[in-house]
């Protein structure tokens, strides 16, 4: 009896003080992004972006493919495709030639330079470290993502909470649901909701309460989290005059190491 108990704590994440709180905090201490492994892949990301008139009627689609690649050190998408149509040869000799002429720009950068980008961001990441104080959370359970176990938690933000640095407060509009896999703590999905308007752009752009963002990652090569899947469905107002109805669709594939000598096996469906 005591050792079920002790079974269904450990799988629940609460066993030696591994509360929701704690789960989460031990995430956001990791990059869980695995940035630095990323610079050995390259993978495909194609973004479909959908307008919708008044009456929700689709009043415009563009679609567009991107190898995204690390380039000098850090993240480029080169264009390889429009409405799943290979770009012209004349076309695609433009964009290898933008390629070129990024990567001397960067190689030729000081010292200085380079450093400032991962300043840069180190101070993007810091408001991260804030959500386990900005918000309450409830273990919902387990499930599991491209066959890797995980605890799902709820986040709903702290009314009286008050964030240290202004990009934590767009967070305190957001309720959220987390897939945190157990093994390295990385999150591996997320559903969020917005509880109010959130600004953009110096307030150029709002989006509307009621607004979701969906995003999923996939286990790759059993040594990295990929990006497979995200959406983005929003009511809008541009510069506080036009409304609109939008949704960005994303799907990510063919994940490659740069070696070409390596072989990716077994990249199941998120």
């Amino acid at each position: 009896m005591r050792a079920s108990i002790a079974l269904s704590l450990l799988m629940f994440g609460v066993s030696y003080g591994q509360s929701p709180v704690d789960i989460v905090r031990r995430s956001v201490e990791r990059d869980w992004t695995d940035f630095s492994a990323r610079k050995n892949y390259t993978y495909q990301q194609t973004v479909e972006i959908r307008q919708f008139a008044k009456d929700r009627t689709l009043a415009h689609r563009e679609n567009q493919t991107h190898e995204m690649m690390i380039l000098a050190g850090r993240p480029y998408e080169r264009l390889t495709a429009r409405d799943h149509k290979a770009l012209s040869e004349k076309n695609a000799k433009k964009e290898q030639e933008k390629v070129d002429r990024e990567l001397k720009r960067r190689q030729a950068e000081s010292p200085a330079e380079r450093a400032s980008y991962e300043r840069k961001r180190s101070e993007e990441r810091q408001f991260i470290r804030e959500i386990p104080d900005a918000f309450h959370f409830r273990l919902l359970g387990t499930e599991t993502v491209s066959g890797q176990p995980t605890w799902v938690i709820e986040a709903e933000p702290k009314p009286d909470y008050r964030p240290k640095r202004s990009e934590a407060k767009m967070s305190q509009r957001l309720r959220a649901k987390i897939w945190i896999e157990q093994a390295s703590f990385h999150w591996v999905k997320l559903d969020a909701e917005a509880l109010g308007n959130l600004s953009f752009d110096f307030g150029l752009v709002r989006v509307e309460r009621g607004a979701t963002i969906h995003y999923e990652q996939t286990r790759v090569n059993d040594e990295i989290w990929l990006p497979s899947a995200a959406l983005v469905r929003a009511d809008a107002r541009l510069a506080v005059i036009k409304k609109m109805r939008a949704e960005f669709d994303a799907h990510y594939c063919d994940y490659r190491k740069f070696q070409t000598e390596t072989r990716i096996e077994n990249v199941g469906e998120p």
